[in-house]
């Protein structure tokens, strides 16, 4: 062999071993690469089940917490049921909550509910006053200038109505007192058999605690009528921002404000103040005529139709002649509807404050169909009648169907609550089948006056409230039933 041909064959070993070498060292780095991408892998692997078990561990923790938050707010919505003395209606909505029976909290809330039920008593329904009011006087100087209207107009503002302030006095010395705000029909249990017929008996669980005493409140004529107007009272009632019922009132220089002129608005607002003062959220009844509208708004057929208007029906659309009468009533409903959603209930006081005494069942009949079709149809229908003037249907006998032909007409009307005035004692109720019959107490001038000078038979406010710290000292004295407001 040459040594031309060595050299070539020592060449081709030598470039073969350096291709095995470049081979055996790419393979070595491909396992290397491999084994690096299966440990990366593993490692990423392994951080991500950390990562999700973390994550799962953060929503079971968040999840707990917010069942407890959950389990909270309803214990504090309970607190809140309870504060109106309303145990059974506390503990019911506990009891949908899950493990009701085996949580701690939810144990002790029941348990507490419980045992502040038992400490109640049940209160008589036969002994329960009903006082009641009408539109409050915002602006005395206005309503007792007998330059302005005259001393029989001046009289009745002074005889009938009650003022802001002396409402207030009324509200927070009652609530001091014990006094609580129930429904007139908290008063009666009440059934229906399957023809519709209603039967009451005497509610034997009305239950308060052994300090407290129950009483119902009325409102009579909050519609703000025609003789209202300038006399320093609200012009109609109108919704905030919030949709909540205030009061539009122009003062004496014709400055208009919005806000609680008048009893809705301003009991509305004790009673979210004091939950303490109503009974399961009770409100008052609000009876309702309808020959100038409702709530201060037009609504009367009249206003629409042009006929048979008095004067100062006239006179007020001739000042108004961008009226609108479908535009009223459907103002006037919404009113309505959130009178009624605050727990206020409306009452028939007849269409044209019309007085029943010795009235036949044909013209309390055409009265009837006058309210039905232009109050009942934005208020709603009701099976509460209060009677105008203070009157009655009846003496203080119960009522009877066979003998009463009036009674007769208004309970086939619907009719299963009624209410007169009385103010010769502190309270009066009937509770019959048919019926639940209540005497109503007025907290205005002239009774406040009777009561202050001891000229009334009977103090029928003396354990409601103070009357002598009550009376307003701005009214004229001595007050006298003469005049009409």
């Amino acid at each position: 062999m040459t040594d031309r041909n060595r050299k070539r064959r020592m060449s081709r070993k030598r470039r073969r071993q350096r291709q095995l070498r470049i081979i055996y060292t790419s393979m070595i780095l491909l396992v290397v690469a491999i084994a690096a991408l299966a440990i990366g892998s593993t490692l990423h692997s392994s951080q991500k089940k950390n990562d999700e078990i973390r994550a799962a561990k953060a929503a079971e923790i968040a999840a707990e917490e917010q069942a407890i938050a959950n389990k909270r707010a309803v214990i504090a919505q309970a607190e809140e049921i309870a504060g109106t003395y309303d145990y059974d209606g506390a503990i019911a909505l506990l009891q949908q909550e899950k493990n009701y029976d085996s949580d701690t909290e939810l144990i002790n809330a029941i348990a507490k509910f419980t045992a502040a039920k038992s400490m109640l008593e049940a209160k008589d329904p036969l002994t329960v006053p009903h006082i009641f009011y009408h539109s409050l006087i915002v602006d005395t100087d206005r309503c007792f200038n007998t330059s302005l209207w005259g001393e029989d107009t001046v009289a009745g503002n002074n005889a009938w109505m009650t003022t802001i302030e002396e409402f207030d006095k009324i509200t927070q010395q009652m609530y001091d007192n014990g006094w609580i705000l129930v429904k007139m029909r908290d008063l009666v249990t009440e059934t229906t058999d399957a023809d519709g017929t209603v039967h009451l008996k005497q509610n034997r669980s009305l239950l308060l605690p052994a300090d407290k005493h129950p009483y119902v409140l009325s409102i009579d004529d909050w519609s703000y009528y025609h003789s209202y107007e300038g006399k320093g009272y609200g012009d109609k009632a109108v919704l905030d921002a919030n949709g909540e019922v205030k009061i539009q009132y122009t003062d004496a220089n014709g400055n208009v404000d919005v806000g609680n002129y008048d009893v809705v608005p301003r009991l509305n607002d004790f009673i979210k103040e004091h939950p303490d003062a109503s009974y399961k959220g009770a409100r008052g009844l609000i009876a309702m005529t309808g020959y100038n509208g409702v709530f201060g708004y037009r609504t009367d057929v009249a206003y629409k139709t042009g006929e048979r208007l008095d004067r100062d029906q006239a006179e007020w659309l001739d000042q108004h002649p961008d009226f609108n009468w479908d535009t009223e009533v459907a103002e006037a409903k919404k009113i309505a509807e959130a009178v009624k959603a605050s727990g206020w209930e409306f009452a028939c006081h007849t269409w044209g404050h019309l007085s029943v005494t010795d009235k036949s069942v044909e013209t309390l009949s055409t009265d009837q169909d006058k309210w039905q079709n232009t109050v009942a149809n934005i208020t709603g229908k009701t099976d509460t009648i209060i009677f105008a003037h203070g009157n009655d249907i009846g003496n203080w006998r119960p009522y009877d169907a066979e003998t009463n032909p009036v009674y007769a007409y208004f309970k086939g009307m619907g009719y299963n609550f009624y209410a007169n005035v009385d103010a010769s004692n502190e309270y009066w109720v009937q509770i019959q089948d048919g019926f639940c019959r209540q005497g109503r107490i007025d907290c205005d001038g002239l009774q406040m006056w009777r009561a202050k000078s001891g000229t009334a038979k009977k103090n029928v406010f003396e354990n409601l409230f103070d009357v002598n710290s009550v009376f307003d000292s701005r009214r004229p004295t001595p007050v006298s039933a003469t005049g009409k407001s």
